[in-house]
């Protein structure tokens, strides 16, 4: 892992330059952006970044704040994809040839005040095709278990209640995992991505080669990180850090440059800067970019030794 030249750190790959946002914070080797993502992005490098992860919003069921700039803040699906289309053709734009872009997400339960049924609705498989009209390749999937009676404590879902089994059983279905979905940027890899038998293990491959991730623990996110006291704002959808480690562990070389555009409190950041990657992320809310930049110091202040082992060995 450590044989490779990490390339020009974040300052760099900005050229110096302040992207179009509210406020920014770069340094050798993250930058962490307060503002619009599709206009944020607009201030990279054509074929910039190494590999993206992220969590989007997960259209209208969640709003984040009142911005019109916030594709949580829609009025149904069809315009959040619209709104979300202009960030995957910015997307194409900046991600290396042959690269590979992830996101998290799940089937959306459906209601009947908001859709008219109770149902799910495929939200991962339109996701797919959006970035598939964009040229993207369907690469990877992996589904990540749930524990449904956890889901029943915390949603009530008529579904899930076991009162239902006896009442209605029809309306009975299995809970929703997460899906850790992956899209390829067509065209040739520059630098390819190779591990050693040291450092990616039979046995580790096989965990990470498995369909179904069967040992996510979804309590291990940034906000365990956080002393549970803070005042803080939480995050109400954290990115699980094991699924963050896994993509970039096996889709990146040490010092590639990591994206999200969501970067909500900074899981992905602080992540990539734990195991020596570059970090760029995009947050839209205000305290959840200022949590995001605070996070991203720590792993920075805590990693630093070892990056810096990874450049000497270079």
């Amino acid at each position: 892992h450590l044989q490779r030249r990490p390339p020009r750190g974040c300052a760099g790959l900005l050229d110096g330059r302040r992207m179009n946002c509210i406020e920014q914070v770069t340094t050798d080797r993250y930058t962490a952006i307060h503002g619009d993502c599709v206009e944020s992005l607009r201030g990279l490098p054509d074929h910039s970044i190494g590999y993206s992860i992220f969590s989007p919003p997960f259209a209208s069921l969640y709003t984040y704040s009142n911005s019109p700039r916030d594709m949580g803040n829609v009025r149904d699906d069809a315009e959040f994809f619209e709104h979300f289309d202009f960030l995957i053709a910015e997307l194409r734009r900046v991600m290396k040839p042959g690269r590979n872009i992830s996101f998290h997400c799940m089937d959306m339960p459906s209601s009947k005040e908001r859709d008219g049924v109770i149902g799910l609705k495929d939200f991962p498989g339109e996701l797919l095709r959006a970035f598939q009209k964009h040229g993207f390749i369907f690469h990877a999937k992996a589904t990540i278990w749930k524990d449904p009676v956890t889901a029943m404590q915390r949603t009530k879902a008529l579904g899930l209640l076991h009162k239902s089994v006896r009442e209605n059983a029809a309306m009975c279905r299995q809970g929703i995992p997460d899906y850790l979905v992956t899209m390829r940027k067509p065209g040739e890899n520059a630098e390819r991505i190779s591990h050693t038998h040291e450092s990616f293990p039979v046995e580790k491959w096989q965990r990470y080669a498995s369909p179904v991730w069967m040992d996510v623990n979804p309590t291990r996110t940034l906000q365990f990180r956080n002393a549970r006291e803070s005042d803080d704002e939480r995050h109400i959808c954290p990115l699980q850090l094991e699924v963050i480690r896994r993509g970039i562990d096996l889709w990146t070389n040490p010092g590639d440059v990591v994206l999200s555009p969501f970067a909500g409190i900074g899981s992905e950041g602080y992540v990539a800067l734990q195991m020596q990657r570059r970090f760029v992320g995009v947050e839209l809310k205000q305290s959840y970019y200022q949590q995001a930049a605070r996070n991203l110091q720590n792993a920075h202040k805590e990693s630093g030794d070892l990056f810096a082992v990874a450049e000497d060995a270079a």
